[in-house]
């Protein structure tokens, strides 16, 4: 069997490499893939993610069996609405069931519909009413959102009023992020743990993955900028066992069920923001697909065949499947280019040495070929190293070895990934 998978980074890759462990399968084509997938998969370059209608085309020329579709934008453009239409079965949610993402407007007002747990929240189309509010007595710190996407980076949480004035204006006036930035949602700040929960599910029967914990700020001590991630671990030791009953009963169920009601049911892999309030667990954000760098470390240690359930999720009978898991944990520290996430100089050539440990995978995010085959830097967050071992400790010692003997210059990396879940399960 071809098969395909749209987008060209990190998460991707890890996708391709679990896909590969299927024996029916023949090829894995990447539109448009990257320097490092290339070792994996039939890159091909000239399509890009959001090129709908030539991915499309190219499913149906190259006798394409399934398809994948991974990343955000291609998933609310309708990518798998087109490839259904030809025909073609594929993983992920069309466009409609897309907007639990690619609209926070439509996220946050389903959930206080249906009664699910989150954020207290005020929505606003017009920036100076946006400022009347803040400047009305609101508490802080704060939580401003950018209604669309934002490449994972439209949220912003102001600190006082002077902050939160600017960041209306750099979201909804200075148009820092597009159109996306049109309507904005400032809900109140949650404080506790963060969880990461993916799941597979068909519409009605959900499987939650293993836990996941993710570490936004660029530097050390979660200082610095947000980024896109710059590296998780799992399990999320404080997601108890106790805790994700309460979650399938209070959000997940509730969520299908209300996507069902709204008539846009939800295929694919639904992705859990929580944040474990002292009042209990509450749903920060949805995302439509499968979260980076959460892939990279919740994908090996997944037992079951990926394909065996990606198909069961298209064809509506993932309730019949068992999934099951491998023990231990799994860390991902990425390695990232100098000055992400604001500017970066790109083309930097990347040193891996070949003789890294089995339990260690260099997923690639962020690279290129060039025309006499080196591979160099291309984008913010390059490369993530994972490794997974018995223990959260020997995954993250093994880990950062690895990370240790990769180079390319100007790379940096945050020295505390893990730390957090460490001190969780020390209690």
């Amino acid at each position: 069997m071809n098969l395909l998978v749209i987008g060209g980074g990190g998460r991707e890759h890890a996708i391709i490499k679990k896909l590969k462990e299927n024996p029916t399968v023949e090829t894995i084509y990447a539109l448009p893939g990257n320097g490092g997938i290339a070792q994996d998969a039939v890159c091909v370059p000239s399509i890009g993610a959001k090129d709908i209608e030539k991915i499309v085309d190219f499913a149906k020329s190259h006798d394409t069996g399934f398809a994948v579709v991974a990343p955000d934008d291609p998933l609310a453009l309708g990518c798998v609405d087109r490839l259904h239409e030809a025909g073609i079965p594929c993983f992920g949610p069309e466009a409609k069931a897309a907007r639990i993402e690619a609209s926070k407007v439509f996220a946050k007002n389903l959930m206080k519909k249906y009664g699910i747990p989150t954020a207290r929240y005020e929505v606003f189309d017009d920036p100076a009413k946006a400022l009347a509010y803040l400047r009305g007595g609101v508490s802080f710190p704060i939580v401003v959102k950018a209604d669309g996407l934002a490449l994972g980076k439209g949220v912003l949480i102001p600190q006082n009023l002077q902050e939160a004035e600017a960041a209306v204006k750099s979201i909804m006036e200075d148009k820092t992020f597009g159109d996306s930035g049109n309507e904005i949602v400032v809900e109140e700040f949650l404080t506790g743990p963060e969880v990461s929960v993916l799941a597979f599910t068909d519409g009605t029967a959900i499987v939650p993955m293993v836990s996941s914990m993710d570490h936004k700020r660029a530097g050390d001590g979660d200082t610095g900028l947000n980024t896109g991630g710059m590296g998780t671990v799992a399990p999320n030791p404080c997601y108890t066992p106790e805790i994700a009953a309460a979650c399938m009963e209070t959000i997940f169920l509730p969520t299908l069920s209300a996507m069902r009601a709204e008539g846009c049911p939800f295929k694919g892999c639904l992705y859990f923001g929580l944040m474990l309030t002292p009042g209990g667990p509450k749903v920060i954000e949805y995302n439509c697909r499968f979260g980076d760098p959460e892939t990279q470390v919740v994908l090996p240690l997944l037992k079951t065949d990926l394909l065996t359930v990606m198909r069961a999720v298209e064809n509506e009978t993932l309730g019949d499947l068992t999934v099951e898991w491998h023990d231990g944990a799994a860390a991902c520290v990425i390695l990232a280019s100098g000055g992400y996430p604001g500017g970066y100089e790109k083309g930097r050539e990347i040193s891996i040495p070949g003789d890294l440990p089995a339990n260690v995978t260099v997923y690639h995010a962020g690279d290129m070929r060039t025309e006499d085959g080196k591979l160099v830097t291309s984008g913010g967050r390059v490369l993530g190293v994972t490794a997974a071992g018995d223990t959260l400790e020997a995954a993250l010692k093994d880990a950062y070895a690895a990370a240790g003997r990769i180079d390319f210059k100007g790379m940096y990396m945050r020295h505390d990934i893990g730390q957090r879940a460490l001190r969780a399960l020390e209690g």
